[in-house]
């Protein structure tokens, strides 16, 4: 039985494409689901005060008892409403990432010459720091990520992760699959019991069957994440973005 919902936000629940951007369908369904008791944590590259400008604009008729954010924080409703830290698991986060940007600065000069040099991408900086960069293309993404695969190995735990256009750097501990599988050990609910959605590169550590037994992915996915979500016994689902995603949700639960 399904106790917790994992989802990614854009691309999978959300088409910015269409109108309505998210069917009327999964709204209804989140709504039985949670009625049922079962919970929902959005896992979503967006920061805490994006995402959740998301969910208004968007008009969710529930809110997530959960968000994970930034590909890795872990935060849950505090008795005031308010998001708060989750354990001591953002906090520790946040240590490893300085330590690790600190490991390797010169890698990241070697990055940002790269880009200057080679490429038309924009660096991504959080103060002076510099922790992603925005492509102009997919392909020239393609070619930046071969750089990068090659480059990260230099310094031990470095790592990156994909999403369309974007990449962000990271701990390779730390990443959405992670972040779920914190969540589960503080909310004492097994692997068994959750099911996990995403469309894109940054959602493969959760969508591996190590953190979720349900996983799934729209038909819109790139071909890794359809390809992931298959060998992991899950379900590539036909419809895009949150069709498909109500697609799966009956699906796995006509198996119950």
């Amino acid at each position: 039985m399904i106790k917790l919902l994992s989802t990614d936000f854009d691309g999978t629940l959300v088409d910015h494409d269409a109108t309505p951007r998210v069917q009327p369908a999964l709204f209804e369904t989140f709504q039985q689901l949670h009625e049922r008791g079962v919970l929902w944590a959005v896992n979503t590259g967006r920061v805490l005060w994006h995402i959740e400008e998301g969910l208004r604009e968007l008009q969710f008729p529930i809110l997530p008892d959960f968000v994970l954010t930034s590909e890795r924080e872990v935060f849950h409703r505090g008795p005031d409403g308010r998001w708060q830290d989750y354990g001591d698991w953002n906090a520790r986060c946040a240590k490893e990432h300085d330590n690790l940007f600190a490991q390797a600065s010169q890698l990241l000069t070697d990055i940002e010459d790269f880009l200057a040099k080679h490429t038309r991408a924009h660096p991504i900086y959080e103060g002076e720091r510099l922790i992603g960069l925005a492509a102009e293309s997919d392909d020239e993404m393609d070619a930046i990520v071969e750089f990068l695969a090659r480059e990260c190995k230099r310094v031990p735990g470095f790592q990156f992760m994909r999403n369309t256009i974007y990449v962000r750097f990271c701990h390779e501990a730390y990443s959405k699959g992670t972040a779920l599988g914190e969540l589960a050990r503080l909310t004492g609910i097994s692997r068994d019991e959750i099911f996990a959605a995403g469309d894109h590169y940054n959602d493969l550590p959760m969508l591996d069957g190590r953190h979720a037994k349900w996983v799934t992915c729209p038909g819109n996915a790139v071909e890794a994440v359809k390809k992931t979500v298959s060998q992991a016994g899950g379900y590539v689902a036909n419809g895009v973005c949150s069709g498909g995603i109500v697609e799966a949700l009956r699906h796995f639960r006509a198996g119950e």
